[in-house]
């Protein structure tokens, strides 16, 4: 006999429907699971044999085929469990196949019945919605997730058991629902690291608000103790909160990866990722024989934060150039290629000097200038030419850190980042892909960045005394852009210029040499 149930495989951030054929035909007891399986599927009999048996059912006698098509996409992981069982008691006969017909079906079986959650499910809901089908069958702790997408009824089963007994009446599940305003609204309420814990420091919180207002990459320099890291951390507090198209991007990237907690719905709030410097090529971008997201992915829509910036690897460093000019990640495998999205924040912090503290040439110990160029070279022009803002950091002074005064608090600082970017959403709306200051292309940057008169002529004395790229030149336009809209100015002024030229401090002679 025959049976056929629908299951899905992700690709990417995306999932693509897979059918599970199975025939059991006449002859000696033999299983054959064929499409490209990974060892996970192929060590899926024992589990689901073990779990039939312990569901009251039995696992059929005969020559068994399970292909799953096609055949030509790999497969992996454990999601085939409760399909490949499902299908085997369809096509023996043991239960009915009306609604395996309707439905998509995912799960791991443990070895007494159980369902054990997957990964991908929330891209999984999405092609099973786009196929038409009724029913999305999954984990109970996968089922809040798969509810987010509408279109579909979720059905969270805890058990092989309440499986067949959803097949076979149809009436010991109910679907699930989630409310998303409220899972918003809780992930709202929770304390996050805000400015006002932040002493002195006025000029640097002002480049950062810049920063954060128009999507912007930054780079702080300054010795250990100023701060850098401090304030790093507080910038997912002043950035516009995730809309649900936003939210759903991310929450379908951590949901692949496997980072979703289990009984999570949705990724409300941004990421904020901060690898240590000794992490790979492939673990920053992403890579592997089946591609698996890295940690530009993991931090799309929000801030991947590289501390110490000259410790990593210059490899790693590099491989980053073009997913920060195209905000995607593209992975080419022999036997697959993937995109994953990656539009992130980018924000780096280093020290001056490989002693930690700024180089003065009259200091006897201070260290060599070879030195100086070999710990500063790591980093690349081409790669410091894609941060847009690079700011200088003083230590703080006593008087600072003494004081009982705060700085101005997060919340603050965050209604003006909104209103700039909402200024921003207005003047970019139709624009596929683009949705802030920092996203916009070369052609777009010189139409809606045009300085005005005396702006023109302070850029043209920098760019001839400072020798700036042309990228720097399209970075420092797009900056002026965000400082204007911060002043609700529609002209590009001369003041904003010059301050978007003083975020260029990497770029002055001496530096990189």
């Amino acid at each position: 006999m025959f049976s056929r149930v629908y299951c899905a495989a992700t690709i990417g951030v995306d999932a693509r429907l897979i059918e599970v054929e199975i025939n059991i035909s006449g002859g000696l007891p033999k299983y054959f699971l064929v499409g490209l399986p990974d060892r996970a599927i192929s060590e899926s009999r024992d589990r689901i044999e073990s779990a039939l048996k312990n569901a009251g059912v039995s696992f059929p006698r005969g020559r068994i085929t399970v292909n799953l098509a096609p055949a030509s996409l790999p497969k992996e992981g454990s999601l085939f469990d409760l399909p490949i069982a499902l299908g085997l008691l369809a096509a023996s006969g043991q239960i009915s196949t009306d609604k395996l017909g309707l439905s998509l079906v995912l799960g791991e079986l443990a070895l007494d019945g159980k369902l054990r959650p997957v990964k991908g499910v929330l891209s999984m809901a999405v092609e099973a919605r786009d196929q038409g089908l009724k029913y999305l069958v999954v984990p109970c702790g996968n089922a809040k997730e798969a509810a987010v997408v509408e279109g579909i009824e979720v059905l969270g089963i805890n058990s092989l058991p309440e499986v067949i007994a959803w097949i076979q009446d149809g009436e010991f599940c109910k679907p699930v629902n989630v409310d998303l305003n409220e899972l918003f609204r809780i992930n709202g309420e929770q304390q996050i690291l805000d400015f006002h814990d932040v002493r002195g420091q006025e000029n640097v919180k002002r480049a950062i608000e810049v920063a954060a207002a128009g999507g912007h990459n930054l780079v702080m320099v300054g010795p250990p103790g100023s701060g850098k890291t401090m304030m790093a951390r507080r910038i997912p507090g002043i950035l516009p909160p995730l809309t649900l198209e936003e939210a759903v991007e991310t929450t379908k990237i951590h949901s692949v990866a496997g980072l979703l907690k289990e009984g999570n719905a949705l990724v409300t709030r941004r990421p904020f990722r901060s690898p240590h410097h000794t992490v790979s090529d492939v673990a920053l971008v992403g890579g592997g024989s089946i591609p698996r997201p890295g940690e530009i992915s993991m931090a799309h829509n929000g801030v991947l934060f590289l501390d110490e910036l000259p410790e990593f690897r210059r490899s790693a460093l590099e491989v980053m150039r073009q997913p920060l000019e195209d905000g995607v990640v593209r992975i080419a495998r022999a036997r697959m290629s993937v995109t994953y999205p990656g539009k992130i924040m980018l924000v780096a912090s280093m020290n001056p000097s490989p002693s930690g503290d700024w180089y003065n040439p009259e200091d006897p110990a201070a260290v060599n200038p070879s030195h100086m160029q070999r710990y500063l070279g790591k980093i690349s022009g081409p790669l410091l030419d894609r941060i847009d803002l690079h700011i200088e950091i003083e230590k703080v002074s006593y008087k600072e850190l003494s004081s009982r005064r705060k700085g101005e608090a997060s919340a603050a600082i965050r209604k003006r980042v909104i209103r700039t970017r909402e200024i921003q959403r207005k003047r970019f709306l139709g624009m596929k892909g683009v949705y802030n200051n920092a996203q916009m292309s070369t052609k777009m940057a010189r139409k809606v960045c045009q300085p005005d008169q005396n702006g023109k002529i302070m850029l043209k004395k920098a760019m001839n005394s400072l020798g700036l790229s042309a990228r720097a030149y399209d970075r420092i336009l797009k900056v002026a852009r965000t400082i204007s809209d911060l002043d609700y100015s529609e002209t590009i002024k001369s003041q904003h210029i010059a301050e978007a030229i003083q975020y260029r401090a990497l770029d002055r002679e001496g530096w990189l040499g």
